[in-house]
């Protein structure tokens, strides 16, 4: 007869909850009209095209024609969702996006067909303020907006500096869906796999044929438009925000934002308790540091000089050798008002972007 060894020695296995804010950044919606989903369903999604004539869209409708675009680039996305507008039962686009919102967390970018003008503008305004943070992709052939008219849809988003909506000018159809298909098929957030949507490809999409003038009216106001260069290359510039901000620096600090706060809750989740100490301090910015290096080892962050404020111990001019530094207050200088609330003291995250280089100057000399 044998005993146990747990007697004397007693091992137990704990497994982590596998928890996070939001699971990913890599699905699209798209919104439309047609009646295939039932309203009660709200958003279904799907793996490839296949799945949707299997679900019963027969190949006319918006949304299908959309989602065929969107799974034609390269890299290719793994999935699509679909939503629901009950526009005849009164439904407001703006309504319609937030129903999909509430029934659905995970999907990033977010397209309405057949929206008007006030309706991306409206549409544009509630993003912004939506939470879980996500993007409005818009299309817009609007002859307003290659005349630069005052007022047009692009200079209104423009002037109320919305941060969140990205649009392309095009005569084709839900153009701006093809460079999510990219965002979304190209954001595996693996090393090295940072990108911007400067001069990407838009399969399926043509380019169009406009003046160098009317290429600068849509540049001015920050719509993004598909063009062809040197009769060969066709390119999607500028990869913008109606504000102007590149789209993958919107993308990627949501992602940071995000793996920071699951980052965190896990620590206290997991935790029996994290001491309102400098020691548990430094405990709980050690579990910062995860995806902060996630971040660097994609190509979002990188080493360089910290060139604005200064901030606790970095003073401007100083080096971030990883490309980001962690600080916080002491316990010592925490009120007692925080202490009681069991407060940790401010957190600092300081962080160097790598930035991109999407223009090249050069000068070549010739001696003869």
């Amino acid at each position: 007869m044998t005993l146990p060894l747990s007697d004397a020695v007693d091992v137990s296995l704990s497994v982590g909850p596998v928890s996070a804010v939001r699971s990913g950044f890599n699905l699209a919606l798209i919104v439309g009209t047609s009646k295939i989903i039932k309203k009660e369903n709200r958003v279904k999604t799907y793996s490839k095209i296949g799945d949707m004539s299997a679900d019963g869209w027969k190949g006319k409708e918006p949304e299908y024609l959309a989602a065929q675009l969107y799974f034609s680039q390269s890299p290719k996305p793994s999935k699509i969702a679909i939503g629901v507008w009950d526009k005849e039962g009164g439904e407001s686009a703006v309504e319609a996006m937030t129903a999909c919102r509430e029934k659905n967390q995970e999907w990033y970018i977010g397209y309405v067909c057949g929206v008007s003008k006030t309706e991306i503008i409206e549409l544009a305004k509630y993003i912004d303020s939506a939470t879980p943070s996500s993007i409005y992709a818009y299309t817009t052939n609007d002859e307003e907006v290659l005349n630069n008219v005052e007022g047009n849809v692009i200079e209104a988003l423009k002037k109320d500096g919305m941060h969140r909506t990205i649009g392309q000018y095009s005569s084709v159809d839900d153009a701006i869906i093809a460079i999510a298909g990219y965002a979304m098929g190209a954001n595996t957030q693996t090393a090295s796999s940072a990108y911007t949507l400067k001069f990407k490809q838009e399969v399926g999409v043509k380019t169009e044929n406009l003046t160098g003038t009317q290429v600068t009216a849509l540049k001015n106001n920050n719509c993004n438009v598909y063009i062809n260069r040197g009769s060969v290359y066709n390119l999607f510039e500028d990869g913008v925000m109606a504000d102007g901000t590149p789209f993958d620096e919107v993308l990627n600090l949501d992602i940071l934002k995000n793996n920071i706060q699951a980052a965190v809750i896990n620590a206290l989740q997991t935790s029996s308790k994290i001491p309102q100490t400098d020691p548990g301090m430094d405990n709980l910015l050690n579990h910062i540091t995860a995806p902060l290096e996630k971040a660097r080892s994609i190509g979002f962050i990188a080493p360089g000089i910290w060139n604005t404020a200064s901030v606790l111990t970095v003073q401007t001019g100083d080096t971030l050798p990883r490309g980001y530094v962690i600080l916080s207050d002491t316990i010592d200088e925490q009120s007692q008002a925080d202490r009681e609330e069991r407060k940790a003291p401010p957190i600092y995250i300081l962080v160097k972007l790598s930035g991109a280089i999407e223009f090249v100057n050069i000068k070549v000399y010739v001696n003869r």
